[in-house]
């Protein structure tokens, strides 16, 4: 009983601690507030962080006067994050409590700390306080552990500040995540690191391969100019640019920072798709499947029906009895192991193997859907000047006979007065009615050494006649080569003709200019137009503008995935043995190539307007009130430039109001500190082989910031769709675009004129691409012209992302400005009078149509809907 009471008495003072215990929890939670958040992270094939992460916020509101940042939070842990599938993708929601004290104020920013081994993606964080106040942020950004990077990551919220504008509690932290995110011009880069430095491209030799794969270093001379690249590896030396060695993997992990990386999904989903377009070339023993590289087709028939079931099924036959099945399993195996040498382990264990598929089999490209024959038709050949793949390169004719560097055009009057519908040259000349598509004076020099036994090439000029309903009626091809001393020519004529000997060489004519505009396209329309010269604007705006700038907030999606796409391109696309080496004609020195035409680039006239009035295609009107663009057509049925102004207008008015939230005069464009280092680096550094050029935008004016703006986005966004996404459609079929020729057109009295006139067609076909070269350029613009499946398009943005009401009505505003584009292009391509918008190839132009209702249900080889970034 003692024993009994004295433990009794024992607990008296317990329950009176546990009381205390208690009030003092009790008390504490009153003078605390909760804030609740939801972490979102895609799981990419590995355990999610969990506890091993955690997050702490800054306050925006209230200082904490021991640091001069914003007060900080309680360490909110993550636990219990529960799977979900949205979008098709894997992602793991993660619920946490975070206390604060009362008078925290808002939260402006997080830094997170990942104890956990793996690198995990973090998507998003969103936040609600007490008062029921929702702040969103859009990480996107892979998340390293702390054990590598010895620093926790900042996130800043979707709140937008000009920098004189920065609340007290984030102005420091602002400056410090700028200042890392600059670098010191000395690391040496690994994956986890994110500071973003210029070099040149110096990437693109492979020198360990011998001297037939040293490549000139681009940029950084006078004699190679180019738009700088995002700098991987080790820092540039003091001495002048040097080529570097490149391995044979594709590390996909240390060429850009976590912030320009794919998702899981997106990189998973790239390799895939990117598979059958490279297996071919990175697999010798593939080669088998097609004979041999050099080999070339039978017949017309035997190229059309590459693309049918019938052929897949038949081939899939010869091949099964010629391999034995086992042989074809084992190859398979060939190209999985290459693979597992070219990608990092953790990703190849998530690539949907493409190999699994018919390797041989490509879908029916939209020029031969409708008519088989389309693609050597001349309304069909003039048609896709204005509405295929390459719209932007043909040109007003303002003198005749045209002149290039070294001598006029052996084109005369007497080739061409009879085929202008009953006008005079000079009447012609006058209406505006002659254009010329030309490929002469920057290709002339560059001939002595383009070819070679295996490629036939000439510079090319073409004349066309814009008839009474808008159509480009062909009239005449030039086709010249070097002469036998320096500044002379060799050049020969060709006219259309329907039957004969003539219609024969007039084919052949077409397809040399087809592959001299192809190559253009596929260097210069498509990949310095676009991905080279944008890569320095985004380098430019992660070292200058903050994550809080508005201008930031801007362009984030625009720039989305783009140096990662760049950066694969110079490892299997661009680079020396690269796959437009072995594609196109200009081979070896396609790249090279590239810096002579990057001298005639100019940012301002990258826009849509000025380049219209530049080409001669389009009139100043600027003081048309009912014509807020400013210009005005030459003629109405040129798809890419009708529709392409649509956009334009629409994405000038959402960047001008967008501005406008922000900007109240000139002198806040001028005093805006971030804004003038960024425009100021844009041209000294990014695009400093042209800093002195005096076409830039002073950067003095509301009026130069959109205009530079609206140009980038336009850049990202329409030029991009339109030059990128129809690739399929028509250069998907080699006889309508090849990339090149093997044969010159032969000379009457010679062996190969006879052998052209015993059987033109094969002669045709002999100066093909061979079947290899053929099947993997197929391939390459099937990959190309491929829309992601996370894809975000024009005038599509999270409407968490929009947290300012004003910026959220005038998006609205965007979007509906672009659903009414949307109704116009459809009710123009229904307009019979508009015969470019489909031509015999009945291909509706839809490249520059945004299709902003499908939402999230737009991918593959659509041919429509214009993504916000250059993301392939």
């Amino acid at each position: 009983m003692k024993h009994h009471g004295s433990g009794s008495s024992m607990q008296e003072p317990r329950r009176a601690v546990q009381s205390k215990l208690k009030d003092h929890h009790t008390n504490h939670s009153i003078k605390q507030n909760i804030i609740k958040g939801e972490i979102v992270i895609q799981n990419h094939g590995q355990s999610g962080p969990g506890k091993s992460a955690s997050l702490q916020l800054y306050s925006s509101t209230t200082v904490d006067p021991s640091t001069g940042n914003g007060k900080m939070s309680e360490k909110a842990y993550l636990k219990h994050g529960k799977s979900k599938r949205h979008d098709g993708v894997k992602t793991r929601i993660y619920k946490i409590k975070i206390h604060v004290e009362p008078d925290f104020g808002i939260p402006g920013a997080f830094r997170m700390k990942n104890k956990h081994k793996n690198t995990f993606f973090l998507e998003s964080v969103t936040l609600e306080t007490q008062d029921n106040q929702i702040i969103y942020f859009d990480c996107s950004s892979w998340v390293y552990p702390f054990q590598k990077t010895k620093s926790e990551r900042l996130f800043f919220s979707n709140n937008s500040y000009l920098p004189n504008h920065t609340p007290s509690a984030l102005v420091q932290l602002r400056k410090l995540e700028l200042a890392s995110l600059r670098g010191d011009g000395t690391q040496v880069r690994k994956e986890w690191d994110r500071f973003y430095d210029y070099d040149y491209y110096n990437d693109l030799s492979n020198p360990d391969k011998g001297q037939e794969h040293i490549r000139p270093v681009l940029g950084g001379s006078e004699l190679h100019p180019y738009p700088y690249r995002l700098r991987t590896g080790h820092p540039p030396s003091n001495t002048e640019p040097s080529t570097k060695s490149r391995t044979e993997t594709i590390n996909l992990d240390i060429d850009v920072p976590p912030d320009e990386r794919f998702s899981p999904k997106k990189l998973s989903e790239f390799i895939s798709n990117s598979t059958q377009a490279t297996v071919h070339f990175i697999i010798p023993e593939a080669k088998s499947l097609f004979k041999q590289d050099s080999s070339s087709f039978e017949s017309f028939d035997e190229i059309h029906d590459m693309f049918s079931s019938k052929r897949s099924q038949a081939v899939e036959g010869k091949v099964k009895e010629k391999l034995k099945g086992k042989v074809i399993e084992n190859l398979k195996g060939k190209v999985k192991e290459k693979l597992k040498k070219l990608v990092p382990n953790d990703l190849f264990k998530e690539i949907n193997y493409a190999g699994k598929e018919d390797l041989l089999k490509f879908p029916l490209p939209q020029i031969v859907t409708e008519n088989e024959l389309s693609w050597g038709n001349d309304e069909e050949f003039g048609r896709q000047m204005v509405a295929g793949t390459n719209p932007a390169r043909i040109k007003s004719l303002q003198k005749f006979p045209p002149d290039g560097r070294n001598r006029v055009s052996t084109i005369r009057a007497s080739h061409i007065e009879h085929n202008l519908d009953g006008l005079t040259l000079f009447q012609a000349m006058d209406e505006w009615r002659i254009f010329i598509l030309d490929h002469h004076d920057y290709l002339m020099p560059y001939l002595s050494k383009i070819n070679t036994e295996d490629v036939c090439a000439y510079a090319s000029r073409t004349l066309f006649f814009l008839r009474d309903d808008a159509t480009l009626k062909p009239l005449a091809i030039e086709l010249s080569l070097p002469g036998c001393s320096e500044d002379t020519e060799i050049s020969r004529v060709f006219l259309p003709a329907k039957k004969g000997t003539e219609a024969a060489l007039w084919q052949l004519a077409k397809a040399h200019v087809a592959a001299n505009d192809s190559a253009y396209h596929q260097l210069i329309s498509h990949w310095l137009h676009t991905h080279a010269v944008v890569e320095p604007f985004i380098i430019a705006t992660r070292r200058q503008l903050s994550v809080m700038h508005p201008i930031n907030w801007l362009l984030r999606p625009h720039f989305k995935d783009t140096v990662h796409v760049n950066a694969l391109a110079r490892r299997i696309l661009i680079n020396s043995g690269g796959i437009l080496e072995k594609t196109l004609f200009t081979g070896e020195i396609s790249m090279e190539l590239s810096s002579e035409l990057y001298k005639e680039w100019r940012f301002d006239e990258q826009a849509l307007p000025a380049d219209l009035v530049k080409r001669g295609l389009a009139l100043e009107d600027p003081d048309n009130p009912n014509n807020p663009i400013g210009v005005q057509l030459l003629f109405d049925d040129y798809p890419y430039a009708a529709d392409g102004l649509d956009i334009w207008h629409a994405i000038k008015t959402w960047v001008t109001d967008y501005c406008s939230l922000f900007y109240k005069d000139d002198y806040s464009v001028k005093t805006d500190v971030e804004i003038q280092a960024w425009w100021s680096e844009i041209q000294n550094v990014g695009h400093g082989d042209k800093c002195n050029e005096t076409w830039w935008y002073k950067m003095t004016t509301l009026l130069d910031l959109t205009e530079a703006l609206t140009t980038l986005i336009w850049i990202t966004s329409g030029l991009h769709a339109s030059v990128n996404f129809g690739q399929y459609a028509y250069a998907g079929y080699p006889l309508n675009r090849p990339m090149l020729c093997r044969k010159f057109i032969p000379q009457e009295g010679t062996t190969e004129f006879a052998e052209f006139l015993i059987d033109p067609d094969k002669y045709y076909l002999n100066m093909l691409p061979g079947r290899f070269q053929m099947s993997l350029a197929i391939a390459l613009v099937e990959v190309l012209s491929r829309h992601t499946s996370d894809e975000v398009y024009l005038g599509q943005r999270p409407a968490s992302e929009c947290t300012d009401n004003g910026v959220k009505q005038i998006f609205n505003n965007f979007n509906e400005h672009l659903h009414e584009i949307e109704k116009i292009i459809i009710q123009r391509n229904k307009d019979p009078r508009f015969k470019n918008r489909s031509g015999p190839a009945k291909i509706p132009y839809k490249l520059l149509y945004p299709d902003t209702s499908n939402v999230g249900s737009k991918w593959g080889i659509t041919g429509k809907g214009i993504p916000n970034s250059i993301s392939i």
